[in-house]
């Protein structure tokens, strides 16, 4: 552990030597700022796991769609390096885009099937982005595990994928979705919605506790369980839904019939000019 300030780096080349006398393991905590608690959850697994802990904060241009959300996304390095040094962090990686893509780049990864559906759908080059940003990151830190949250579902599953499909040697950890007393997932998207969108958007957990609620039953047909999803959010007029899907927990391949194992209920939608999304795993225990 470095001390109880984060050593802020900018460059590659500051990285490399951050990390040359680092003790190991090295557990890394990608993220895109705007830091809040359920960030902060990653880190403290991550600190609790490794000798040494690093958070890189970079609002990755690749993985936007439209230069008007990625001109929206919050910056806040400042609160940032606050919350990393309250959580003991040794290293923030803070770079500019040139510094993760160098002039030039032409490299990229495509991360497959697994990127096609859900959130790869709606968002075209979306996983190619950020299989691209991941893949950079890991090379320049080479950590020994890397923390992600299980909120961004697919992005968790995109991502183990990537390391295993590679033979990346860094262990892809998962971390619980961390939630306001009300139910919805903490995101950094949150802070834009309007009092009344705020006020609407926990309809996104509920409609995921309607799909629990018929698993525990004993219902498993993919359809019935979307519908129960679908039910739920077509009640909250502020939500327009975007998809709703039960999927193979695995491959992520939508279940049309009976499921035949754990699968992974997830769903996007608009509250005004914000886009929330969550997920649950519904398994047999």
């Amino acid at each position: 552990m470095i001390g109880a300030i984060p050593l802020v780096v900018r460059s590659r080349e500051e990285l490399r030597t951050a990390l040359t006398d680092a003790s190991r393991p090295v557990g890394l905590v990608p993220t895109m700022g705007a830091l809040h608690e359920g960030h902060a959850s990653l880190i403290r697994r991550a600190r609790a796991e490794n000798a040494t802990v690093v958070v890189s904060v970079f609002v990755n241009p690749t993985q936007f769609e439209t230069p008007s959300d990625l001109t929206a996304y919050p910056r806040s390095l400042d609160p940032d390096v606050a919350l990393c040094a309250a959580e003991a962090v040794d290293i923030v990686f803070a770079p500019a885009v040139d510094e993760v893509y160098p002039p030039g780049t032409g490299t990229s990864v495509h991360p497959g099937p697994i990127a096609e559906g859900l959130e790869g759908a709606a968002r075209p080059g979306h996983f190619v982005g950020v299989a691209t940003v991941v893949a950079i990151l890991l090379g320049l830190v080479g950590p020994e595990r890397a923390y992600f949250g299980e909120k961004d579902g697919q992005q968790l599953r995109v991502v183990a994928r990537m390391a295993f499909d590679l033979g990346m040697p860094t262990a892809v950890v998962g971390c619980p979705t961390v939630r306001e007393r009300d139910g919805l997932a903490m995101s950094s998207r949150n802070a834009r919605l309007t009092a009344e969108d705020r006020a609407a958007a926990p309809v996104l957990r509920s409609a995921l506790l309607a799909a629990r609620a018929q698993w525990l039953t004993g219902e498993r047909d993919g359809t019935a369980l979307r519908d129960a999803m679908r039910t739920v959010l077509a009640a909250e007029p502020r939500a327009t839904i975007d998809y709703v899907s039960v999927a193979d927990d695995g491959d992520l391949r939508e279940i049309g019939g009976r499921a035949a194992g754990a699968v992974l209920c997830s769903l996007a939608a608009w509250f005004g000019d914000v886009r929330l999304i969550d997920n649950e795993t519904l398994a047999d225990r």
